[in-house]
């Protein structure tokens, strides 16, 4: 791929109440090609955790990419972010999606879907902490709150 492609922003969160339980997922994909155009994504489940609403976020956001991208991905979870960036998916892959312990890799499902919508797009995976002011990080997580609010609302819990 190549420089030529367009660059998209992303910001991603994930909310879990409790962890496990209801959760949220919200992101937002801004195109600076576009004039800043913005698209806000958000989803819920009903027994989840947080880590799983953060895979959901960014795989969401990769999903809704019509065409291969430059993405600037920003997600508060170290865990999405380390897992590209740390090298942790290559050793994961290569061990049948087995921890070191053996142990089956958490969310292997997520993260190879995950994998694969990344393949399509040249993604550059960021972290940004978690509710220090950042404006779209906020914006992301407020998304994936109201998302997991609007559930417990119609599950009346």
């Amino acid at each position: 791929m190549s420089m030529t492609l367009p660059l998209v922003h992303i910001y991603c969160d994930g909310a879990c109440s409790p962890n496990p339980g209801l959760g949220g997922w919200g992101s937002i994909l801004i195109s600076p090609a576009h004039g800043n155009f913005r698209k806000e994504l958000s989803g819920s489940e009903p027994d989840t955790t947080n880590n799983r609403m953060e895979l959901t976020a960014a795989l969401m956001a990769l999903r809704a990419l019509k065409t291969p991208c430059r993405v600037q991905l920003f997600t508060d979870s170290q865990y999405v972010r380390n897992a590209f960036e740390e090298k942790w998916l290559d050793k994961w892959q290569r061990t049948g999606w087995k921890t070191s312990s053996k142990q089956p890799v958490q969310n292997a499902d997520l993260w190879q879907a995950l994998v694969e919508q990344a393949r399509m797009h040249e993604v550059s995976w960021n972290w940004v902490r978690g509710h220090s002011g950042h404006a779209e990080n906020e914006r992301a997580d407020a998304l994936a709150v109201a998302a997991r609010l609007a559930l417990a609302a119609q599950l009346g819990s």
